[in-house]
């Protein structure tokens, strides 16, 4: 199943990909694709409607954030040794867990901000994870019970704030 958000900036509507790669309009069904309205319930519901039964969205239309108003975004550093030697760092024996503002996520053709004194901006391609339902404490392998769903991320980084500039990732 693939889910987008589609439309003017800050009026994007939810919208499927059917098997015929066109974009249907879900905002009949939900009314965002949201933490508030986003859940396996609302998974399920989605899988049992026919898609063609659902109203054509111009491809054309501009693809805006996967998803609106997460509560967090949370981003590991250096998750594999081949990163870690590409930016001449140890790879740490525990994970660099740091946040990234929720509101710097966009659609795949925005504009990114760029800082006006970044001079070292690095970008990497994620697998990004949609968490659907509250988690604390699981066991590694009930794990996979909570992802809702995966994105592809560009995660930009300005290194020089990051590692030179007292050594904080959330402000890279």
């Amino acid at each position: 199943m693939k889910l987008l958000r589609v439309g003017e900036f800050g009026k994007e509507i939810p919208a499927i990909i059917d098997e015929e790669n066109k974009i249907r309009d879900l905002s009949k069904i939900i009314n965002d694709l949201n933490p508030e309205n986003l859940t396996f319930e609302t998974l399920n519901k989605i899988k049992e409607i026919d898609l063609n039964s659902l109203e054509m969205i111009n491809n054309n239309e501009r693809i805006g954030s996967c998803v609106t108003k997460p509560a967090n975004f949370f981003a590991i550093g250096l998750n594999y040794k081949a990163h870690a030697d590409e930016t001449n760092s140890d790879a740490p024996k525990e994970p660099i867990v740091f946040n990234k503002s929720p509101n710097c996520i966009v659609g795949p053709y925005d504009k990114i901000i760029i800082p006006k004194f970044s001079n070292s901006l690095d970008h990497e391609v994620e697998i990004a994870m949609i968490i659907g339902k509250k988690a604390r404490q699981i066991k590694e392998e009930e794990a996979q019970n909570f992802v809702l769903g995966y994105c592809i991320c560009n995660d930009i980084s300005e290194r020089e704030w990051q590692k030179h500039r007292g050594g904080q990732w959330v402000k890279g």
